[in-house]
């Protein structure tokens, strides 16, 4: 597939499902076949699009941000990647100032945002980046813009984080640069990600205070998640399964541009329905609502597989304005 330049578009939309075990855990030749393709024809769609600047919505799984201190969104003037799993480690190439200039863009209109100054990103970041340009993390300047998806009370709910997209997109209205909105996350999936209500005091006291792991605890960690994989894809019943149906209303709603009726969806529904790191999709929200709502827009690429064995509802959609 190769795609003429999209000279014309101004701004264009990514949402792009991760999963750490990408090259971990095994999958069926017709899965690897479909995400292949997928991810080859986002690619190409991405660098015919050309962007001048990513503004790149993510989350963390306590690796960056921990529950001492767990802002509902931050944005990071300089970031750098962990390199957990199969991910670079190294900085992302920030505009320090534009960052900057886009925190005070939406202080003054009315969010309260965390900015960091040393920003730590994790696969939740770095994967669709390495994806898209490689391990050596040369892109595009891009601006981080973490979303809280795992810790409550403070992750925020569907319709500010609309919100934010709409607050982002008056911003970018300003900027001359073609700009691509990435929403790295989601769809569906319940990895095994602690809470606050884990039974282990130690456990809670790990996703409290920000540390940065041994090799030994990291690789600990690889392999439970791996287990994890394995077993919702050998159909275990500790493990909650993927929601296909729930993935495809998501994706038709992103496609659609309606998202005040996805913004109607109940808060505890999306746990309920599509796993605890389903509120990962929202990073999909806030990158589309920087572009036209209520409005279908030219869409070149949109996949989906659910692959248990990745713990992963993976969907990969591109859409572009048309000017």
């Amino acid at each position: 597939m190769t795609l003429a330049p999209l000279i014309s578009a101004r701004r264009a939309f990514l949402g792009m499902s991760h999963s750490p075990l990408l090259g971990l855990n095994p999958i069926s030749p017709e899965d690897q076949s479909a995400l292949d393709s997928a991810m080859q024809h986002a690619k190409e769609a991405v660098h015919a699009f050309n962007p001048e600047l990513i503004v790149l919505i993510g989350p963390d799984h306590y690796n960056g941000f921990f529950n001492e201190l767990m802002p509902p969104f931050c944005i990071g003037t300089e970031a750098v990647a962990v390199g957990d799993y199969t991910t670079p480690a190294g900085p992302l190439n920030v505009p320090c100032e534009q960052a900057l200039a886009l925190a005070d863009h939406l202080m003054d209109r009315h969010f309260d945002i965390a900015v960091s100054r040393r920003m730590q990103v994790d696969h939740g970041f770095s994967q669709a980046l390495q994806l898209l340009w490689g391990d050596d993390l040369k892109t595009p300047p891009v601006i981080p813009v973490f979303v809280n998806s795992v810790a409550q009370p403070s992750i925020a709910r569907l319709a500010r984080c609309r919100a934010l997209g709409e607050a982002i997109g008056d911003f970018l209205n300003q900027l001359p640069e073609r700009t691509l909105l990435i929403g790295s996350g989601g769809l569906s999936h319940e990895p095994p990600v602690p809470t606050m209500q884990h039974a282990d005091p130690d456990v809670r006291e790990r996703i409290t205070v920000k540390n940065t792991p041994t090799p030994a605890e990291r690789d600990a960690k690889t392999e439970r998640v791996k287990a994890a994989g394995m077993a919702l894809a050998n159909g275990e019943a500790w493990m909650k399964p993927l929601n296909p149906e729930w993935d495809l209303r998501w994706m038709d709603a992103m496609a659609s541009g309606d998202l005040s009726a996805l913004c109607a969806t109940s808060e505890a529904s999306i746990a309920a329905d599509a796993g605890n790191s389903a509120h990962e999709s929202k990073t999909w929200l806030v990158a589309r609502g920087a572009l036209p709502q209520n409005k279908a827009l030219p869409c070149p690429v949109r996949s989906y597989r659910a692959i248990p064995s990745l713990i992963a509802g993976y969907g990969v959609m591109f859409m572009h304005t048309n000017h």
